[in-house]
């Protein structure tokens, strides 16, 4: 069975040495947030996650979800008791606000909670994950009724939620959304409509589920324009608070598929459901994108977890698999063979994954961090700019750590050989686990085009020239360290790279969109590779200055990662070059073929 052991020290490593936590201090909640009580909280959520979940993962993939005559739905063997332990842990509102319950504490310690519980038991995860969600949506959208009555439920895992927006004919283009809403004279509305792929849409972990779901109000314009917002639970909740009478929802059927098959993802029918609007009448698709954009940060965890999971099994079987001899001479010559771990390839292959999750997960705190900045600064200017960070990094860290995070699983899969393909090693999950993530909450490919289409012009390119900015002067201010050139220097060619990338769309993306459309995947991963390698240089700093202060006991991870980053700046950061190449290809050749030549 698999093993799995929480990073938490790396976490702390991030937080207090290259992001420096303690200078967030003026926002809300971070002052109450000491090191120690950040690092008791981290050892906690890893003690659950690798005592609880982890075992269950492979008891989740085995039985997946059943669903029975009544609609009903009976999740895995485990799983019952494993979210019952979660919620009196007070796990799902570790960042949420005290007034609804929650412990206020940072994002960035939620997403590192949120890599633990994704790394242990991803199918599990998603229950609590899409509560958060869907508070998330109430508290920005919901009406002070609405907020009262929901969040503290959700808050505390007694209620969990769901987003409803894919139909039968309709996922990507929303504006295609058939499901009705008809107003009643109380002020509600009955939904009538079909939903598809709905994640933790069923199951018995909590006594009542908060559907968020799309409908086009009976008389809405068509297409994206005509959408609205409503919560539809599953009880309907009474005057103080409780579930009470069933609504007309139910579970038509679950999906089988791939792989996270101790998650429900369920057909949903709604007959004539009692629902309320969240925000404006045809405003639905602004409220819900706040669930959907919690919904892609989370996605981008999932690959970055599932990555870390494959890494340590690939990394501790490699230490134990005996094959062959090193090409330099027998390491263990007490042994019939070399462990594979002296294989050059497949040190290849373990440093690919370690040197990408190292500079991912630095990533994914320094964007928490941010979104902490854009929703608790009380200065205008820093809110913007951590919000114009937020929406440019959100496509990129959905797009590129769930695409690299899936081959990273193909990776560790290879690491075992045969063995990887055999379900009791645990890789074919992983590999089956990892594959939604570059499909759900919008395909890869609709990342790549929000980042090129909208989010690179949007305010003038405001976002664009601030990443841009921030890194170049990063480079100008180390450029002249010698110790740091390994990682500068190589940063500094990718980072041209992609301003000539961001030129060239300029100059011919508007007359011909397709240029933009044809080299938007290779762009989303370019500038991945100038962000995880601007993480890398901030690492190889930290860590430097970690020694130099006389860290204790640091210097064998301290070289351990400066290794680790010169690996991504040798062997990673130079694919940079042949994104860019492609890039300048432009389209014709991708969109010469008419349709009926395929």
């Amino acid at each position: 069975m698999p093993i799995y052991k929480a990073p938490v020290d790396e976490v702390l490593f991030l937080l207090d040495d290259v992001f420096h936590i303690e200078r967030y201090n003026n926002l809300p909640g971070f002052a109450d947030a000491t090191p120690d009580l950040i690092e008791a909280v981290l050892a906690e959520a890893a003690k659950f996650c690798e005592e609880v979940l982890t075992p269950l993962n492979r008891v989740g993939d085995k039985e997946g979800c059943r669903r029975h005559n009544d609609g009903s739905v009976t999740t895995p063997t485990g799983f019952k008791d494993a979210y019952k332990r979660l919620t009196a842990g007070g796990w799902i509102g570790t960042s949420a606000p005290a007034e609804f319950g929650g412990q206020g504490l940072p994002m960035a310690v939620t997403q590192a909670i949120g890599e633990f519980l994704c790394s242990a038991n991803v199918a599990f995860a998603m229950y609590p994950g899409l509560a958060q969600g869907a508070a998330a949506a109430i508290f920005a959208h919901g009406s002070a009724e609405q907020k009262a009555l929901y969040l503290p439920k959700l808050v505390a895992g007694e209620w969990t939620g769901t987003m409803n927006l894919t139909e039968p004919q309709c996922g990507t283009d929303l504006g295609l959304v058939r499901t009705r809403a008809a107003p009643q004279a109380d002020g509600s509305h009955k939904i009538t409509g079909t939903k598809i792929f709905i994640s933790a849409g069923e199951h018995d972990l909590a006594e009542n589920i908060i559907h968020l779901v799309l409908a086009r109000i009976d008389g809405a314009p068509e297409g994206t324009k005509g959408i609205s917002l409503f919560v539809v639970p599953k009880f309907l909740p009474t005057k103080d608070g409780a579930s009470g009478a069933r609504n007309a929802v139910t579970c038509g059927s679950i999906e089988e598929k791939m792989g996270i098959h101790g998650n429900s993802t369920c057909v949903m029918n709604y007959d004539g459901a009692t629902g309320w609007l969240v925000g404006e009448e045809n405003r639905g698709l602004n409220a819900m994108f706040t669930m959907m954009n919690e919904a892609r940060l989370a996605v981008g965890v999932q690959g970055l977890a599932l990555s870390e999971v494959a890494y340590q099994n690939a990394a501790g079987y490699a230490k134990e698999r005996l094959a062959g001899r090193a090409l330099t001479g027998a390491k263990f010559e007490d042994k019939p063979a070399d462990p594979i771990i002296v294989h050059p390839d497949v040190r290849r292959m373990l440093m690919s994954m370690r040197a990408f999750n190292e500079a991912a997960r630095a990533l994914v705190l320094w964007t928490a961090l941010r979104s902490d900045v854009a929703h608790r600064s009380g200065d205008a200017k820093e809110r913007q700019a951590a919000d114009d960070h937020m929406g440019l990094m959100t496509p990129v860290i959905k797009g590129v750590l769930t695409d690299q995070g899936f081959a990273n699983t193909v990776m560790a899969q290879q690491i075992f050989g045969g063995h990887g393909y055999i379900a009791e090693h645990g890789m074919e999950q992983f590999v089956r686990d990892a594959r939604i993530a570059m499909i759900y909450e919008g395909a890869n490919g609709i990342q790549a085009l929000d980042l090129v289409g909208r989010k690179l012009p949007r305010d003038g390119g405001r976002a664009l020239q601030a990443f841009f900015a921030e890194v170049s002067a990063y480079i100008k201010e180390h450029g002249s360290d010698a110790t740091l050139a390994p990682y500068v220097k190589p940063l500094t060619q990718a980072l041209g790279e992609l301003q000539q990338a961001t030129m060239w769309f300029v100059q011919n993306a508007l007359g011909n969109p397709d240029n933009a459309g044809a080299g938007s995947t290779d762009y989303m991963h370019l500038f991945g590779l100038v962000a995880l390698g601007y993480m890398w240089c901030r690492i190889a700093e930290a860590a430097k200055a970690r020694v130099a202060a006389g860290g204790d006991g640091t210097v064998e991870r301290t070289n351990a990662r400066l290794a680790t980053g010169r690996f991504f700046a040798e062997r990673l950061l130079p694919a940079a070059t042949l994104h860019l190449a492609r890039i300048k290809a432009g389209a014709a050749s991708t969109m010469a073929l008419p349709a009926e030549a395929f």
